[in-house]
């Protein structure tokens, strides 16, 4: 019989006190080869920056990435760097896409490079119903710890239940949820399926709703359970928005965990919320259908010499009209939310 994998003390004791994680891009040449000096450097740039693990092969690393052939390689020089890099335990998290075969297939990868965690996507069972999508959750979770994700649709996600959440928080292997259905309606759907499954203290929920970050972060979410009120926090972020400006994002974060513990949000934090969507308005560009959502971080990175270029492995995928006027307007109104001078005194060495 397989023995079910679970995730080291360490790095499960850091993904249950709550860590940024940031979704790690791709970094391409001209001509979309991948670019191993910035890819690298990005990923020291995370860890510099404080995050506590990475999310690498998932969305904003593009999904393209698996016909593109390079699935395994960036996975393999994420860990390979992180490993050299710092000695601080660290929650890897590898992206698991496809039916059933692909997924058990990339899991196998993610595990024989070192990854903890497999941040499962479900968008190709656009079309099935639950009880196929849970068989397919379970046998996932019996080759890697599981991260639940909930896709928004805008970005090729599915609409989930709060009975479909229920069921996979009973699935003992799964260790977070990363929520991103960009919906309040439907994040509650998740946090009510949790508490119902009993698996609030086994289950690190974590935001990835870009557009409600510190909303998230600071909100306890007290549901009942058999009359009793039940106290929920989300306990960090695995955002495509964290990619960027990463230092001031382990900021937020550890401000946010202090007025948790403290039991009161103060008004500059509270602030804070609408700024931050905001700047993830203009990164996401959100005006166009979040066209440019991947493109607008990278403009931020190659602004800040971490991309030598904001090009995707779609070569039609860029910047949409305005969109870069509008990333120039939020750097302006909002530079507290930036880390571009922690950036610049570092960049050489990351570079190297």
């Amino acid at each position: 019989m397989m023995t079910v994998p679970t995730i080291p003390d360490a790095a499960a004791a850091a993904l249950a006190r709550g860590v940024v994680i940031p979704a790690h891009p791709l970094a391409l040449t001209e001509d979309r080869d991948l670019d191993v000096v910035h890819q690298r450097a990005l990923t020291r740039y995370y860890l510099d920056a404080g995050s506590g693990g990475l999310a690498v092969g998932v969305h904003t690393t593009q999904f393209a990435i698996r016909e593109a052939g390079l699935y395994a390689p960036v996975l393999r020089l994420a860990a390979e760097t992180a490993a050299a890099w710092t000695e601080r335990p660290l929650v890897m998290i590898a992206g698991l896409v496809g039916r059933t075969e692909q997924a058990l297939a990339e899991a196998e990868i993610a595990r024989e490079l070192g990854y903890h965690a497999g941040l499962l996507s479900l968008a190709a069972f656009a079309g099935a119903g639950e009880d196929e999508i849970v068989a397919h959750c379970r046998a996932v979770a019996a080759r890697i710890p599981l991260v639940g994700f909930y896709l928004q649709p805008a970005v090729g996600g599915r609409l989930l239940s709060f009975d479909f959440w229920r069921r996979f928080a009973e699935i003992e292997n799964v260790a977070a949820i990363k929520v991103a259905p960009f919906d309040r309606y439907r994040t509650l759907d998740v946090v009510r399926g949790v508490v119902a499954a009993g698996a609030e203290r086994r289950i690190a929920l974590y935001t990835g709703n870009d557009d409600h970050i510190v909303g998230d972060l600071v909100t306890p979410w007290a549901l009942m359970r058999d009359g009793e009120a039940v106290e929920v926090r989300f306990r960090g972020g695995l955002l495509g928005h964290w990619s960027v400006w990463v230092r001031c994002a382990v900021d937020l974060l550890a401000r946010a965990q202090a007025a948790a513990a403290a039991g009161r949000v103060e008004a500059d934090l509270l602030r804070l919320d609408a700024r931050v969507t905001d700047c993830n308005a203009a990164l996401f560009d959100v005006a166009n259908g979040f066209a440019g959502c991947i493109a607008g971080c990278h403009e931020v990175l190659r602004r800040q010499g971490l991309l030598r270029g904001i090009w995707c492995l779609d070569p039609d995928e860029g910047l949409s009209p305005g969109q870069a006027a509008e990333i120039d307007r939020v750097c302006r109104d909002y530079p507290e939310l930036g880390d571009d001078d922690f950036v610049a005194a570092n960049l050489e060495r990351w570079l190297a």
